[in-house]
């Protein structure tokens, strides 16, 4: 966790939080994956796994000049643009990556892996994008689903025939 996720602003880039984590227990041998950015890289390492290999494919939605920038500001500045946005999944007023961008690169990712456990980091709206792939739901669940920080999901099956699994507890 960091501040950016604690003010529930958009990732500025900021670093984890090193007293943010303790170390997991995986009990098993698996392929970890990490988000690009520095605070799911950080978050990798205080949870002590092994080996971790940024995935570019885990990197959460590119938002251009709103990085860093809280919503609730943005609906204040630019009512009209953070609507759009909201609404439409193909729109980029901020400049950056698309929410559809962002939902067929996830899926993409998930439908190319190979068989086998894989344990990733990623941001947020990344695990929002997996979590609605893997149950095959609209776009508007995506804004349904709240992904804390320091939580686990866990997605099960393959490309085609995912299941969601609740209550996963890491230990």
């Amino acid at each position: 966790m960091n501040a950016a996720l604690r003010e529930a602003r958009f990732d500025d880039g900021s670093p984890v939080d090193p007293a943010s984590a303790d170390p997991v227990c995986l009990g098993r041998s698996v392929r970890v994956l990490t988000a690009p950015s520095p605070r799911c890289r950080g978050t990798a390492e205080l949870l002590h796994v092994p080996g971790a290999v940024p995935e570019p494919a885990l990197a959460g939605c590119a938002m251009g000049r709103w990085r860093g920038r809280r919503l609730d500001e943005l609906a204040a500045e630019e009512p009209e643009s953070v609507a759009a946005w909201l609404a439409d999944p193909d729109a980029v007023p901020h400049g950056g990556e698309s929410l559809r961008s962002l939902w067929d690169r996830v899926a993409a990712w998930m439908d190319g892996l190979e068989p086998g456990t894989v344990w990733a980091v990623a941001e947020p709206d990344v695990i929002r994008a997996a979590v609605a792939h893997a149950l095959g739901a609209p776009g508007a669940a995506f804004w349904r689903l709240d992904v804390r920080p320091r939580s686990s999901v866990e997605l099960t099956g393959r490309s085609g025939r995912w299941n969601v699994g609740i209550g996963s507890v890491l230990s």
